[in-house]
C-alpha cells in the first residue's frame, strides 16, 4: 500500500474502524446499550466470522489493519490482526505495520507497535480454514525475516526522527540487543542508535544501550 493509499483509507477513529469492518462483514446491526461501547461490541461481533471464512475479500485488508492500529487495547487488537495473519499472510500484515510506523501519525505508530506482536501469533490449521488447504499452507505467506529487519530499520529512524519521549519508550527497547540480530546494511544505523540510547536522559533507554555493550564485550 502506497503512502497515498494508506491516507486515503485511514479512518481517525476506532468506532470508524470497527464501523468499517462490520459493515464489510454485515454485522453493522448490533445494539445499543445504555453503556454502550459499541466499538468493543462491533470488534466482538466481527472476531469469530472473520476467523470461519476460508477467505476474506481483498477490499478488507486496509480497514483490518486499520481497525488493529487504532484499537487502543492491546489485549483485543489480536481480534483484528489474527484474522488477517490467516487470510492474507503474516508476510502481508507485518508489512502494512511497518509502513504504520514509517509513515503514520504518531497514534498510528503506537497502534502499530501493538499490533506488532500480534501478528507473531502462532498459526494452526484448526484454528482457522483460511491457514490452507488440506492443512497445507504457502509458506511464502508468512515469510518475513526481511520484514522484521525492516521493522527495526523504521524504528530506529523513528527514534531518530522524534523528539517524543513516549515513542523513544515504545519503538526501542524491543528492538534486538545483539549486533548479530540486524543485517550488515542496519549495522550503521544501529551504531548511531546505540550512541544516542547511551546518552539518553531516559533510564530505560540507557539500559537498552547498556545491554546492546554487553553484546560487544
Amino acid at each position: 500500500m502506497t503512502e497515498d493509499e494508506h491516507k486515503s483509507v485511514e479512518p481517525r477513529s476506532f468506532l470508524a474502524c470497527a464501523t468499517e469492518v462490520a459493515r464489510l462483514m454485515g454485522a453493522e446491526d448490533v445494539p445499543v446499550k445504555p453503556d454502550d461501547r459499541r466499538a468493543r461490541r462491533l470488534a466482538h461481533a466481527v472476531r469469530k466470522p472473520l476467523l470461519e471464512r476460508a477467505s476474506l475479500p481483498e477490499e478488507l485488508f486496509a480497514p483490518l489493519m486499520a481497525a488493529a492500529v487504532y484499537d487502543p487495547d492491546p489485549s483485543f487488537c489480536l481480534w483484528f490482526v489474527e484474522p488477517a495473519v490467516y487470510a492474507f499472510g503474516r508476510r502481508r500484515v507485518m508489512a502494512a505495520l511497518v509502513d504504520y510506523l514509517r509513515t503514520g501519525t504518531d497514534t498510528e505508530r503506537a497502534g502499530a507497535i501493538r499490533a506488532w506482536y500480534c501478528a507473531h501469533v502462532p498459526l494452526r490449521a484448526d484454528r482457522s480454514p483460511a491457514y490452507g488447504t488440506d492443512d497445507v499452507r504457502d509458506p511464502a505467506l508468512d515469510e518475513s525475516e526481511d520484514i522484521n529487519d525492516a521493522w527495526s530499520e523504521a524504528s530506529m529512524r523513528v527514534f531518530a526522527e522524534t523528539a517524543d519521549l513516549k515513542m523513544h519508550r515504545r519503538v526501542l527497547p524491543d528492538l534486538p540487543a545483539s549486533r548479530t540480530a540486524y543485517p550488515p546494511h542496519l549495522h550503521e544505523l544501529l551504531e548511531s542508535t546505540r550512541a544516542s540510547a547511551r546518552a539518553h536522559p531516559d533510564p530505560h533507554i540507557r539500559r537498552w544501550a547498556a545491554a546492546t555493550d554487553l553484546d560487544t564485550v
